[in-house]
């Protein structure tokens, strides 16, 4: 009797403790901002399922306008965001902005990146050449001509007729035609910029991307994945390009999972 009352005793001993761990973690993730970046042919508006979950986890969280511009320009954005946080980050990438959060600068406040459909390229690659590496990707076909920038350069936008099948094909009809008509464009010049040395190297990344994705083939994404060592892969079965608006819930979890364990 008494070594059963030891082994109880012991064992409310260590869940007290395993749930005052699991407090403390669950307290430090809610100090932390989460920053997502949009990527090329999309906006803000393209979290909007994800940022009320967060925010009902606790979240600070902030949709960055990402300009699609540059690289190098649209990284230095995101650091002004990660300056202004109070404390712990997490960058959320999708697409294109995969790109930008893997070159943002050094930062004791970044904790984690998420990378949702995105690209998580090494020094000196581009998201063009990475959008080739593999085969499957049909967005070429579906650009509209490009649009010629006053100050020099080309905006390049996907037509709208082929918007839906190509960048949202898991998103109602309708849904996808007022996404198409909002498409923020992509200067072509970004896509072909290389990147700097890439954070996924010192900052743990986790990823979710759907295997019904036509802009980037999933055998390119996986790639990326295991090369950056992710902690956690998510791969939703017919999910789209736009995987954060298809399935927010998923990619809300996957970000709370990787604030957690960060916070740890």
């Amino acid at each position: 009797m008494k070594s059963f009352k030891s082994i109880a005793l012991a064992s409310a001993i260590a869940t007290a403790a395993f749930g005052a761990d699991a407090s403390a973690a669950d307290a430090a993730a809610r100090n932390t901002t989460v920053i997502l970046v949009h990527g090329a042919f999309a906006e803000s508006a393209s979290w909007n399922g994800v940022v009320p979950r967060l925010a009902a986890r606790g979240y600070t969280v902030v949709a960055a306008a990402n300009p699609l511009r540059s690289v190098a320009g649209d990284a230095g954005l995101v650091d002004g965001l990660v300056d202004r946080a109070p404390g712990p980050v997490v960058l959320v990438g999708h697409s294109y902005g995969g790109a930008v959060i893997s070159n943002v600068r050094a930062n004791p406040k970044i904790k984690a990146l998420v990378y949702v459909a995105a690209f998580a390229p090494e020094q000196g690659e581009t998201v063009l050449d990475l959008t080739g590496r593999f085969p499957g990707s049909t967005l070429p076909g579906t650009l509209a001509e490009p649009v010629q920038r006053a100050g020099g350069g080309e905006d390049l936008y996907i037509r709208q007729d082929a918007f839906w099948q190509q960048f949202a094909s898991d998103v109602p009809e309708a849904e996808a035609a007022v996404m198409a008509s909002t498409q923020r464009p992509v200067a072509k010049a970004a896509l072909t910029e290389a990147s700097g040395q890439p954070r996924w190297k010192d900052v743990p990344s986790w990823f979710v991307y759907g295997d019904g994705d036509r802009n980037i083939p999933a055998q390119a994404l996986q790639y990326m994945a295991d090369r950056a060592g992710s902690r956690s892969t998510v791969v939703i079965p017919g999910a789209s390009h736009v995987v954060m608006t298809s399935q927010p819930e998923a990619v809300a979890a996957l970000v709370d999972q990787a604030a957690q364990a960060a916070a740890r």
